[in-house]
C-alpha cells in the first residue's frame, strides 16, 4: 500500500494559505507576539534523527554561501559514502538549492503526515523552493518566516542523517536567531569574499555566534583570486582582509576558493562541481573542506564529552 502523497500546493493548502495572508490585523499580531516573548528563551530540541547540525552563514549576499553548501553537502556525501547527509534550504526568501541540486518535484507526505525529502547525488534535500509555486515571490511578514522555519525544521522525516547542512539566507536576522535557539549547532562556517563589505558584516556574523555560543568553525573565503587566463599569474583582486578577520574573530581560513567559472556553471547547471568533475583543483579543495568540518565536529566532540 503506497502510504505516500502529494505535499498541497501553496496555492491549495489551508496552511500556507494563512502563511500568505497578509491582512492580519496588527493588534492580534502584537498580542501574539507579546505572548511568544513571555514564554522566555525556547528549549533546544534536536531534530529527530540528525546527529549534526552544520550552519552555513555569510554576512552578505551575493558571496558564494549557497554555492558552498551545496558542494559541502556532495563533499561530505563523496568523502564519507557511509554517511547519510542532508541539505536544508532556511532561506525562505531567496531559495537556490532547488536550482543547484536539480530538484524541482513536490515532496511527498508520509503515512506520519511528514514531508519526505527529495534526493539527489545521495544528499536528502529540502527547501522552502519546493513547496511554492516556481518564481512566485514570499511576501511574508516575520511571523509566518518563523512558521515556515518551524515546519521546515520540524515536519521533514530526514530518517537517519550523520551531517545535515543548513543554508541560510545572508545577514544575522529572524531565521540565524530561531535556528540557533531551537536547534542544537554542532558547528557554524563563516562564509565571505575579501571585500571590505562582506567582511563587515561577516564579522557582525562571527560576534552574534560566539554571543550565543554556537562553534565556529573557521571562515571559508570565496572570490579570493583570479587567474589569467593567457599567463596564468593568479591575482588578489580584493586583498588580504579575510586573514586579519580571521584573527580578530579568533578563528582561521579552512579554504580558500578563486573565481571559477567551473563552480559557477556547474551549480548554476544543478550539479555541484564536486560530483560534475571530483578531479578538478576546486573540487578537491571542497573535498578537503568537507574532511576538516568533520574534524572539527569530531574534535569538538571529543573535548565535549
Amino acid at each position: 500500500m503506497n502510504v505516500l502523497r502529494k505535499f498541497p500546493p501553496s496555492s491549495q493548502s489551508s496552511c500556507f494559505k494563512r502563511f500568505l495572508s497578509s491582512k492580519q490585523p496588527s493588534e492580534a499580531l502584537k498580542q501574539h507576539q507579546a505572548k511568544i516573548m513571555g514564554r522566555g528563551l525556547p528549549t533546544k530540541k534536536p531534530i529527530d534523527g540528525v546527529k549534526h547540525v552544520i550552519v552555513v552563514s555569510s554576512g552578505k549576499g551575493g558571496v558564494g554561501k549557497s554555492t558552498t553548501s551545496v558542494n559541502l553537502a556532495a563533499g561530505l556525501k563523496l568523502a564519507y559514502p557511509d554517511s547519510d547527509v542532508g541539505l536544508l534550504d532556511v532561506d525562505v526568501f531567496g531559495p537556490s538549492i532547488p536550482l543547484m541540486m536539480n530538484l524541482h518535484d513536490t515532496p511527498l507526505l508520509n503515512e506520519k503526515n511528514l514531508m519526505v525529502p527529495l534526493v539527489n547525488y545521495g544528499v536528502k534535500c529540502m527547501s522552502m523552493g519546493f513547496l511554492i509555486e516556481e518564481g512566485a515571490p514570499v511576501i511574508w511578514r516575520g511571523l509566518m518566516v518563523m512558521q515556515a522555519l518551524d515546519k521546515l525544521l520540524r515536519q521533514v522525516d530526514w530518517g537517519s542523517i550523520d551531517y545535515l547542512v543548513v543554508d541560510t539566507p545572508p545577514g544575522t536576522g529572524d531565521t540565524h536567531l530561531s535556528l540557533v535557539q531551537n536547534v542544537p549547532i554542532s558547528g557554524v562556517l563563516l562564509i565571505t569574499t575579501p571585500q571590505p563589505a562582506s567582511l563587515q558584516v561577516t564579522k557582525r556574523g562571527a560576534v552574534m555566534y560566539q554571543k550565543l555560543a554556537v562553534p565556529i568553525i573557521g571562515l571559508v573565503e570565496n572570490m579570493s583570486s583570479v587567474t589569467c587566463p593567457s599567463c596564468l599569474n593568479s591575482v588578489k583582486l580584493f586583498g588580504d582582509g579575510t586573514t586579519n578577520l580571521a584573527a580578530e574573530v579568533n578563528s582561521s581560513i579552512i579554504e580558500s576558493f578563486p573565481l571559477d567559472q567551473l563552480i559557477s556553471s556547474s551549480t548554476d547547471g544543478g550539479t555541484p562541481v564536486v560530483v560534475k568533475d571530483p578531479g578538478n583543483t576546486q573540487s578537491k579543495s571542497y573535498l578537503s573542506l568537507a574532511k576538516k568540518v568533520v574534524q572539527f565536529l569530531e574534535k569538538n566532540k571529543r573535548s565535549s564529552s
